[in-house]
């Protein structure tokens, strides 16, 4: 794991969120989640949490709702309070709230770049196994994917990178790079060294560097998350990052797009419409989040490090044919189920056997076939009951 000095033990602070609410009481919510499978099924699979809000976050939205404040989101203190964050959780300071647009969520907020810096039918690199709606929302723009897996070690394999720019701007178009960071669903943590490196082959080869880092709070501890407009040659880049993972919000829709500034020009091209879609609870939330909810998301990266321990030995116990290398980042474990023996999808097999809901490996692209996506943000008692469904399944 990379290390440096920002990184800090946990803080001694409230009691773990993970272990807030029962399995009863998380049948309750009508969420994806806890919807697409029967009540028999323990849904390990799409990425919420199983945790009850952060107070500041639940005391902001009922202030708005009290005062009918639901109107049209408008202002910077999103982007501010996400400034504030950067500088104090990762010793950067250099976000510019001049340079940052409020978009309806990552996903929208990346098509929306990518619309900034490519055109149809133009290649975007991605780095396989990788989030599956890369695949999705590339191709539904009428843009075309081109791979660039990771390497054994899960890690930024920077020959292939080089290799894939150069294919994509061979004819002499307009290419874009679609970076994960940290990495979903591997749990890599991009180290300065690496980034930097891709920003140079980016710069090399006129890529377009967009980059996801909806993650980037969730970090185990004593590891650093580096944003990518921190590091040199980053200028023409652009990210988008969200206070929804950490703490939950999928359901109140936001996030923020930032351009370095040899972007601001792309950036300042966005329709004004982008910024009516987010909601504006959304904003209030994310906003609450990232200035109050820091303690709250201490406690739960104590409770997500203790949870990636007791899958190590869970399955070292039950499944000890199954490869789990703890991610430094996500509350998402990769799981290689290859000599199981499984076939390529043992997702399935864990559904149908064992009743367990995990997200197959196939849609991540190259490197998926065999592996699966479980989903670590859940008490340890619901934990345990997973894995020992698993390796009664396959026994």
């Amino acid at each position: 794991m990379t290390t440096n000095a920002h990184a800090s033990p946990r803080p001694s602070g409230p009691p773990n969120p993970l272990r807030a609410l029962t399995l009863d009481r998380l049948r309750c919510r009508t969420s994806m989640k806890w919807r697409t499978y029967p009540e028999d099924v323990l849904p390990l699979w799409v990425a919420e949490m199983d945790v009850p809000l952060a107070e500041p976050v639940v005391r902001a939205v009922s202030e708005a709702l009290a005062l009918g404040d639901t109107g049209y989101p408008a202002g910077t203190a999103y982007a501010e309070a996400l400034g504030s964050f950067a500088e104090r959780r990762w010793g950067w300071d250099g976000l510019a709230v001049e340079r940052s647009a409020i978009v309806p969520d990552v996903m929208l907020g990346v098509v929306e770049m990518l619309k900034l810096v490519t055109g149809p039918g133009d290649p975007v690199v991605v780095n396989p196994p990788v989030y599956p709606p890369f695949y999705q929302f590339v191709e539904h723009m009428d843009r075309r994917v081109v791979e660039a897996p990771l390497g054994p070690d899960l890690r930024l394999d920077l020959g292939a990178l080089e290799e894939a720019f150069g294919r994509a701007v061979r004819g002499g178009g307009r290419a874009g790079y679609l970076l994960c960071s940290p990495h979903n669903p591997t749990g890599t943590v991009h180290t300065t060294a690496e980034l930097s490196a891709v920003a140079a082959l980016a710069e090399r080869y006129g890529v377009r560097v967009v980059a996801d880092e909806i993650h980037a709070p969730v970090v185990a501890a004593g590891v650093d998350f580096v944003p990518y407009l921190s590091v040199p040659d980053a200028g023409r880049g652009l990210s988008l990052m969200s206070a929804s993972k950490a703490w939950n919000l999928a359901g109140l829709k936001a996030a923020l797009a930032l351009a370095g500034p040899g972007a601001a020009a792309d950036l300042a091209r966005l329709p004004e419409e982008v910024g009516h879609g987010p909601s504006h609870l959304g904003v209030i939330a994310h906003t609450a989040a990232l200035r109050d909810g820091t303690t709250w998301l201490d406690a739960l990266l104590t409770g997500l490090d203790e949870n990636r321990r007791l899958v190590a030995r869970l399955l070292a116990e039950r499944l000890p044919g199954v490869r789990y290398r703890p991610g430094e980042a996500t509350f998402l474990a990769w799981l290689d189920c290859r000599a199981l023996g499984l076939g390529d999808d043992p997702a399935e097999v864990f559904l149908e056997r064992g009743r367990v809901a995990l997200s197959s490996g196939l849609p991540f692209g190259t490197g998926g076939a065999g592996h699966l996506r479980l989903n670590l943000a859940t008490s340890p008692e619901i934990l345990t009951e997973a894995v020992e469904r698993m390796a009664a399944g396959v026994g």
